[in-house]
């Protein structure tokens, strides 16, 4: 084991142990419940512009999270000095807050019957990779670097760049919950990422900019792509807007590329949180086992996939990360909860809580994956006599109670089944229940370069307005 490694496994149990310590600082000092969480990370980010650099910034981060309960009232706080000191009046002023608070039944810590259990065998994800860990700011320069230059050097026509960027981060987590019983649950976890980035720009006739950026992220840095493919990529992209045009307003088939369908994923997940639900403020309320959209759809949240961006062995509160299925088919399979969510529903939480040092804990996603179909990108063209397709949108207009979307959009026109001027300065709308029932052919493209995964899509009609 090299001596990184071994202070990396040092790192996460000395946190997992400051939050254990907390949870019996807190149920001394009066909670009945208490729930920590400790985070630390060191990152390291670069930019060059022009070949010259023109920032690097590293910085270390260390703080901790407290929820306490107190008579089924509750207090989150959260705190960077990790002195004894400090913390025992940390955790007294938390437990005299939560007097302030109105009591709810409902709001406590998971049943710990819910939790992962002491002993219980967990996945190996593969989180962590030390040469990420290890990268320096020379090692981050030449990437940014190499892949800017790559960029100016693909065309004549690529006047400038916005700069490249690199990054790289090393994470740690540990969570522990506690009641009057003892110790409830103790965690830990780590995690690295590294990436980069570059926005090229070029000129239109008509003097306009027209700019565009691809970027390649990984937990490994074996995993990265090139930085040339990268910046290759940045500048095909740029060069491909040159001579947008509008459109008339029309109703089109749609193609989105992976890039675009990524967003209408994430628009997605927003109306299958259990907080939308039970607030009623999601069009998918009382819709489980109903058909939400077309049957080439299917839609997880995996967080135990490898080295996935967003992958982890338990959630916010203790829970072990499971795998759900939101949409099977086109049918709504169900939502995603957390603890307090799945209370107000009458459930049980299946695993979605995510939680930060400085707030509580919620429903979020993981790896979220609308999986791939079999139809080849190209092929999705196919039998478009006039239609768009997308490659970018713009702003943000959804109504999550009644499903209206709207969104500015950008991309190319398609003709007789081929991509032929690219659009600008487009807003395409439906009603977004009948646009996820209107797929009618999903790429096997997918990006996995996020957390949220989605191949190119095809919608048999939308509304497109222009001039």
């Amino acid at each position: 084991m090299s001596h990184v490694e071994n202070h990396s496994l040092e790192k996460q149990a000395e946190l997992r142990a400051l939050a254990e310590r907390v949870t019996e600082l807190a149920i001394d000092d009066g909670a009945c419940a208490a729930e920590v969480i400790v985070g630390a990370g060191q990152s390291l980010s670069v930019k060059v512009r022009r070949g010259q650099k023109e920032l690097l910034h590293e910085s270390e981060s260390h703080g901790l999270g407290l929820r306490v309960f107190v008579n089924h009232r509750s207090a989150v706080c959260h705190t960077s000095d990790l002195s004894e000191s400090a913390l025992r009046r940390f955790v007294h002023e938390t437990v005299e807050l939560s007097a302030l608070s109105e009591p709810d039944e409902l709001n406590e810590l998971p049943h710990r019957d819910e939790l992962v259990q002491p002993g219980q065998k967990l996945p190996q994800l593969a989180l962590w990779d030390e040469r990420t860990a290890q990268l320096s700011a020379p090692e981050l320069f030449d990437l940014a670097r190499r892949c800017e230059a790559a960029a100016l050097a693909h065309s004549q026509k690529i006047t400038n760049t916005d700069g490249a960027s690199a990054d790289r981060n090393a994470g740690y987590m540990a969570l522990a919950l506690a009641d009057k019983s003892g110790l409830a649950f103790s965690g830990s976890s780590r995690g690295t990422y590294c990436s980069f980035s570059v926005e090229a720009l070029c000129d239109d006739d008509s003097g306009k900019k027209r700019n565009a950026s691809y970027w390649s992220a990984n937990r490994f840095f074996a995993r990265l792509d090139s930085p040339e493919s990268v910046g290759a990529e940045a500048a095909r992209r740029a060069l491909s807007k040159l001579g947008a045009q509008k459109l008339a307003t029309a109703e089109l088939p749609v193609v989105f590329d992976p890039d675009a369908s990524r967003a209408l994923l994430r628009t997605l997940s927003s109306v299958v949180s259990g907080g939308s639900i039970y607030r009623k403020s999601s069009y998918l309320c009382g819709r489980e086992n109903t058909e939400v959209a077309s049957p080439l759809i299917t839609v997880v949240d995996d967080p135990l996939l490898p080295n996935g961006p967003g992958s982890r062995v338990f959630d916010g509160e203790g829970l072990l990360a499971r795998r759900n299925v939101i949409v099977e088919k086109g049918i709504l399979r169900g939502y995603l909860l957390d603890n307090y969510s799945a209370r107000k529903l009458g459930r049980k939480s299946n695993g979605c809580a995510g939680r930060s040092v400085g707030g509580s804990p919620h429903v979020t996603t993981s790896n979220l994956i609308l999986c791939a179909g079999s139809t080849a990108p190209d092929q999705l063209l196919c039998g478009i006599e006039r239609g768009l397709l997308v490659t970018d949108m713009m702003g943000f207009g959804f109504n999550a109670v009644t499903g209206d979307f709207s969104r500015g959009a950008s991309g190319f026109l398609i003709e007789k089944g081929q991509i032929t001027v690219p659009v600008s300065e487009v807003t395409i709308s439906a009603n977004f229940d009948e646009l996820l029932k209107r797929i009618d052919a999903v790429g096997s493209d997918i990006d996995e370069r996020s957390s949220t995964m989605s191949p190119s899509l095809r919608v048999t009609r939308m509304t497109v307005a222009g001039h």
